[in-house]
């Protein structure tokens, strides 16, 4: 005769665990339904170690493609829960776990939740949790598809999580990862990046990710760092602030930044002369309405090596107290190839290398044009350049200059 399972845990700890030791794996969800981790044993009691039982309802949920609800609860585990599916996964499935605390007590270096596709998967959910790192631990959460050709992670979600304190990044994405979203999640004081995201060394490409409303602070190294020439991630009404170093660092460029705000980011750096920016963009970027603010050591919005084209509309940077000096920009790139435009720009942007932007509007009103003939940003009449030369001297040319004196004096 079958126990109830509200029988068996009325006779507590010892007893009900003895039986669940024999007793048989409850009866696999049909797919597409749910399952709760209540059916496996879990404890929440934040003294269990819940490990074992946890990994039980993943692989259950998953085999099934299933959303496994956890119950509010502090959650201890001790070795790393993995989802690695061994097929296909083409319907929703993941964890949704409101009110669910998982502790983690890994102290290897070891991950604390880790999500490796060799397969096509899709629609993974994860939605709720709170992870809280042991510090000895890896990274909080690992999506992961390294295995080059048609293998991929994509249409995945992370919603309402907060990663904190684990050793190393809050979030670490790697690999054929895409078409995925990040939102409202918090990534605090975890001792690598808040999140990373990167392409693998075997050509797994990341792309086609977006962030919402998600909170990277007081983290180790940086709020975000987009690695491995990645660049196709999306920034929207995003947070930066109190990072050890950047807001975002993104090496190979980033596709966009809007209402994004970075805030006495560098607090790693001895003082405000030796800090840097909220953002560190190479090669191209995109930033609408996004705001630098510090009193501590972030010296700008933004510093970039443009190759390509950075464009800014509507973005601003300022500082006070030590950082009463901070400005907008500090812009470096390829004179020959970089394009720059800033539209309704407020604060202070520095030039360097023969980098010159068009800027429109701003701080001190109008339309700032190059002027130096070799500028790729000279003011153009039909056919003609217009650029002043180094007596100052406004100079006219059909076709671009070749010199200095090219050309011929206007008005001479």
């Amino acid at each position: 005769m079958t126990m109830e399972r509200r029988q068996l845990f009325s006779l507590g700890g010892a007893a009900a665990a003895g039986i669940l030791a024999s007793a048989p794996l409850p009866v696999r969800a049909q797919a597409g339904r749910t399952i709760s981790a209540s059916e496996f044993g879990i404890a929440g009691d934040g003294r269990t170690d819940d490990t074992r039982s946890l990994q039980r309802a993943l692989d259950a949920a998953f085999e099934r493609q299933a959303v496994l609800l956890l119950p509010p609860g502090d959650y201890r585990v001790r070795k790393t829960l993995k989802i690695e599916p061994r097929g296909h996964v083409t319907r929703q499935c993941g964890i949704i776990g409101q009110g669910a605390r998982l502790i983690s007590e890994i102290d290897d270096g070891a991950n604390v939740i880790e999500v490796v596709s060799r397969s096509t998967f899709r629609f993974l959910l994860i939605q709720g949790l709170d992870i809280k790192g042991s510090g000895r631990d890896g990274h909080g959460i690992l999506l992961a598809c390294r295995v080059p050709g048609g293998e991929y992670l994509y249409n995945f979600c992370l919603r309402d999580i907060v990663v904190q304190g684990c050793g190393g990044d809050g979030c670490h994405m790697v690999g054929n990862v895409f078409e995925g979203q990040v939102i409202n999640c918090y990534f605090r004081g975890n001792g690598g990046n808040g999140t990373t995201f990167a392409h693998s060394e075997n050509k797994g490409i990341l792309s086609a990710v977006h962030v919402f409303a998600s909170v990277f602070g007081q983290n180790g190294k940086h709020g975000v760092a987009l690695l491995n020439n990645c660049y196709d991630v999306s920034f929207h009404g995003c947070y930066f602030l109190l990072n050890q170093q950047f807001g975002v660092l993104a090496d190979n460029g980033c596709t966009l930044l809007s209402n994004c705000g970075f805030e006495n980011n560098h607090q790693g750096a001895p003082d405000f002369p030796r800090g840097d920016a909220g953002i560190y963009l190479k090669n191209f970027g995109t930033l609408i309405g996004c705001t630098a603010y510090s009193i501590y050591k972030q010296t700008h919005l933004l510093r970039a090596f443009i190759v390509r084209e950075l464009v800014m509309v509507g973005c601003s940077g300022h500082g006070g107290g030590a950082a009463k000096g901070a400005g907008l920009a500090r812009l470096r790139g390829a004179r020959d190839k970089a394009n720059v435009t800033l539209v309704g720009c407020m604060g202070r942007v520095t030039e360097e290398d023969g980098v010159e932007a068009i800027e429109i509007g701003g701080g001190e009103g109008g339309l700032r044009l190059g002027s130096d003939w070799r500028s790729r940003n000279l003011p153009r009449l039909g056919n003609y350049r217009l650029w002043v030369d180094r007596n100052g001297q406004l100079r006219i040319k059909k076709g671009a200059p070749q010199s200095d004196d090219d050309g011929r004096p206007v008005g001479a």
